[in-house]
């Protein structure tokens, strides 16, 4: 009877794994690449449970999400300046690509295509900027690299989503003329900003002047004999003058206005 349970449990393990084996869950946002005995075929599994033979079929499942990796690097610009780098990349797998890839490079997609690529990309888009320009001109650097690294990998079946250029860092000596060229470009803003405020102060000192000119000059003018005699008349205040002078002499007069 020992034997007997024995034997059975035996059987209930196996057909157990055996049943097991026969089930394949594909994982969301994930391709199932089918192989029989080792070969891949072509055609994939979704994302779910299959039913597949044991031993006969297997099932590798390839990520199809958006994955970043990082890739530092060094590269020489045009003006054969030494550039440090680190880029980030956002790439991914389409289902419909993932056979293609499978085949080519197995599931070490990252290792295998895309670090090689970008190092690759990122060496020939600098050679065609001077130090200076991959500064001023990030953006279109990394437009460039993007494009460039695209080209590459599609014969893969690898998308480039996106790239972002994390650091450019370059040699003391380069930092410290940039510096220095900064530096330079401030002092001579502030010389032609201090030479446009005296301009305009001399200019409004001699437009005061003229201003002063021009008010003197009608001054004068408005000085004639008839003038004179009106502003006398209009300070008058009706009393004749106690005293005249002709001559030699002085006159008294008497007021009869009293």
């Amino acid at each position: 009877m020992k034997k007997k349970a024995a034997a059975i449990v035996i059987v209930l393990i196996v057909l157990l794994a055996i049943g097991t084996s026969g089930i394949c869950i594909v994982p969301n946002s994930h391709t199932g690449i089918v192989k029989r005995f080792g070969a891949v075929q072509n055609y994939y599994f979704n994302e779910g449970l299959h039913i597949v033979i044991p031993f006969i079929t297997s099932v590798e499942n390839i990520d199809n999400h958006i994955l970043r990796t990082d890739v530092d690097g060094s590269s020489a610009s045009k003006d054969l300046q030494t550039v440090t780098t680190n880029i980030s990349i956002n790439y991914d797998v389409p289902a419909a690509s993932s056979i293609e890839v499978y085949k080519k490079v197995g599931n070490d997609i990252e290792n295998t295509i895309l670090r090689p690529a970008v190092q690759e990309s990122v060496k020939s888009v600098i050679s065609k900027y001077t130090a200076e320009e991959l500064i001023t001109k990030r953006a279109a650097v990394s437009d460039d690299i993007h494009q460039t690294l695209s080209e590459t990998v599609k014969s893969y079946g690898v998308n480039i989503d996106k790239v972002n250029i994390i650091n450019f860092d370059f040699s003391q000596e380069f930092n410290a003329a940039i510096e220095a060229k900064q530096t330079a470009q401030q002092q001579a803003l502030k010389a032609e900003q201090d030479l446009a405020r005296v301009k305009i102060e001399a200019e409004q000192q001699i437009a005061k002047a003229k201003a002063e000119a021009e008010s003197y000059k009608l001054k004068n003018a408005e000085i004639t004999d008839a003038n004179i005699k009106m502003a006398w008349i209009e300070k008058w205040n009706g009393e004749l003058p106690k005293t005249m002078t002709g001559g030699d002499s002085m006159i008294m007069i008497e007021d009869t206005t009293k």
